[in-house]
């Protein structure tokens, strides 16, 4: 019996193989994201990807890093799916960073799963998200019809109660746990219908590290202090993770 759950486990995550994760910086390129005073949410998503990539090089050797981009350029969202699917990927974090209208402040960092919105907020935060893919040509034929300003397209999303979404609610409860241990103000974890996290065949979440349109928060994410600090939040989750499936 013992020998057939640790082989269950070994297929689970793929163990014959190298554990793979893919590192996703959201927008980029003609897509800046979300716009603050001075910074702009691609060079910031950017800059703590790379800096989440560069520690676990350094300290998981058996885990291989993949990234859908390292440089300053526009991937588009099936595209970001695609990069993982075909790497055969164990994990996938897509790393963002949160606005809000007018002149509303906010604090704090917040990781998602798909799943269906349960919340305004929540829907709000990934129509913004998935509106990249008005960027691409052909995105009506491309993504079936999916509108990412219209509720109504959000339905498509069903709530998996799967090992997959299991495991990607564990992990961004890890990530959150960080974000609480190094002083952020914890926001949560989340489900919302993001388009891709939709179409990723691994555990997988999206961080989205602060507000950029609240002074302070900008402030701090454009740092490299806060780089450093949120980087390596990502990172010990990712670590921890690991270290429990391995």
């Amino acid at each position: 019996m013992l020998a057939l759950a640790a082989w269950l486990l070994c297929i689970a995550v793929e163990c014959a193989g190298t554990f793979t994760l893919v590192l996703d910086a959201g927008h980029g390129g003609k897509d800046p994201g979300a716009l603050g005073k001075t910074g702009k949410e691609k060079n910031i998503n950017l800059a703590v990807t790379l800096a989440v990539g560069r520690l676990v090089e350094q300290n998981l050797k058996d885990v291989k890093v993949v990234y859908t981009r390292k440089t300053d350029v526009f991937v588009e969202l099936s595209e970001r799916a695609a990069i993982a699917n075909r790497a055969k990927a164990d994990l996938f974090v897509s790393i963002h960073t949160n606005a809000l209208p007018g002149k509303a402040q906010g604090r704090g960092s917040e990781t998602y799963t798909l799943g269906m919105h349960r919340a305004a907020d929540n829907l709000a935060v990934a129509k913004r998200e998935n509106s990249a893919i008005m960027l691409e040509k052909d995105y009506e034929s491309r993504y079936e019809g999916f509108d990412p300003k219209s509720s109504e397209s959000y339905i498509i999303f069903e709530f998996m109660q799967d090992k997959n979404m299991e495991r990607s609610v564990k992990l961004a409860q890890m990530i959150q746990k960080q974000f609480r241990s190094a002083g952020r103000v914890d926001k949560g974890v989340h489900q919302a219908g993001f388009l891709v996290l939709r179409a990723t065949s691994m555990p997988s979440c999206l961080v989205e590290l602060g507000y950029i349109t609240t002074q302070s928060e900008e402030t701090y994410l454009t740092s490299q202090r806060g780089v450093d600090q949120l980087a390596s939040s990502i990172y010990e989750a990712i670590k921890k993770y690991y270290e429990g499936v391995k």
